[in-house]
């Protein structure tokens, strides 16, 4: 089976305050985008990987990449204005003979390798998965700054990131997106607006996608812990 994964990392990282674009933020010397490539090339269930960024940071990132002398394809692709721009155009470069499209944030290097293996394997059997955790505070439904209403906490997720699908359905749903002119903020709103149901698995509290400047202190603080567990497996 053909599993294809695309990272986008074509983002400006506004959120961060301007700079340097946050995938490119070093964590333990090296781009963050790369303990997230660390994790899908020492995946089973994966096997090739879309890097997709700037055109700009094109060059720089190739020599991060061959540095880290991969055991395991990596594609490097330039990205589009949205993020649905480039995602796309990573699935324009994947092969007919794709089965399945994982699409995973650059900026969430913290996913465990059995949540990628779950997620390709429950996309296996039903076509659409995506992460989800719950919402541990009062969801409130609003326009500008007016309550319209409450929504039951058990009833919302916050979505995260891998979100596997078959390639027929996320190659459809991209279609038609394109088509209508609809923009979506992940992959999955594209596959729920043709009906495909889209299975949710509990995700992890860990799984932090870094895009603000207080989330960086969390994210060394479980760069460290990862690297003393790796260490304690060693000895």
């Amino acid at each position: 089976m053909s599993v294809v994964a695309i990272i986008p990392a074509a983002g400006m990282g506004v959120r961060m305050g301007g700079g340097t674009p946050k995938q490119f933020l070093s964590l333990e010397g090296v781009p963050i985008f790369v303990h997230t490539l660390r994790k899908f090339v020492a995946s089973e269930v994966i096997e090739e990987i879309y890097l997709v960024l700037r055109a700009d940071d094109l060059e720089r990132t190739r020599q991060d990449v061959e540095r880290e002398r991969f055991a395991k394809p990596v594609r490097l692709f330039s990205g589009g204005a949205t993020r649905q721009e480039t995602v796309a155009r990573a699935l324009a470069e994947a092969p007919r003979t794709t089965v399945l499209v994982v699409v995973h944030d650059a900026v969430r290097p913290f996913v465990a390798l059995e949540l990628i293996r779950r997620v390709v394997d429950q996309a296996r059997k039903d076509g659409a998965v995506i992460l989800g955790i719950p919402s541990v505070d009062t969801v409130k439904q609003v326009e500008r700054q007016l309550i319209l209403g409450t929504l039951p906490r058990e009833r919302v997720v916050l979505a995260q990131t891998p979100q596997a699908f078959r390639y027929d359905i996320i190659t459809e749903a991209f279609a038609r997106a394109a088509k209508d002119g609809f923009h979506g903020t992940d992959e999955s709103s594209l596959v729920e607006r043709l009906g495909y149901p889209v299975t949710v698995l509990m995700g992890s509290d860990r799984n932090i996608k870094i895009t603000r400047p207080s989330d960086l202190p969390i994210a060394r603080l479980y760069s460290a812990q990862e690297r003393q567990s790796e260490e304690e497996v060693k000895s």
